[in-house]
């Protein structure tokens, strides 16, 4: 495979990645009471995050000239279902929703630690704005892991 090939494969994974956080947030606020009015807000912020770090890559994308993705991960599809089968079982209850919201933050982080530690051959300015989103969405992640365990301390 060509190296623009590679570099625009492993980008394009990361949209889908991104793809996969943005749908995860947008059934997390489907699933919040409308009396969670903070973590809609919340989770609203996710949900942006995750666009702009979309339209990023996909910049870099095109800079190879390469198809952009549009689809999400299989991995992704399997987890949205696990969430339904899991809402379905111990209901859409405010700890729920956190946990699982701290589920893909962490899913999230281990494809972009994955990324990083595999393909050193990334040219420069790719791996500056992986570290960058990495170390952006780090701040997110801290932020629902705090949500859920003040949540935890309230019960």
């Amino acid at each position: 495979m060509l190296a623009a090939d590679l570099h625009a494969e492993v980008l394009n994974d990361l949209i889908r990645i991104n793809n996969d956080r943005i749908l995860g947030y947008e059934k997390a606020i489907a699933e919040t009471a409308q009396l969670d009015i903070d973590l809609d807000v919340l989770f609203k912020e996710m949900i942006q995050e995750s666009r702009h770090f979309r339209e990023e890559l996909a910049e870099q994308v095109a800079l190879l000239d390469q198809p952009i993705a549009k689809d999400t991960t299989l991995s992704g599809k399997v987890y949205r279902a696990w969430m339904d089968l899991k809402a379905s079982i111990t209901g859409t209850d405010r700890k729920a929703i956190l946990d699982s919201c701290a589920f893909g933050e962490d899913a999230w982080r281990k494809a972009y630690e994955t990324v990083l530690e595999t393909h050193p051959e990334l040219p420069v300015a790719s791996r500056q704005l992986l570290t960058r989103q990495y170390n952006t969405e780090q701040q997110s992640a801290d932020l629902i892991k705090k949500y859920r365990d003040a949540h935890a301390a309230l019960v």
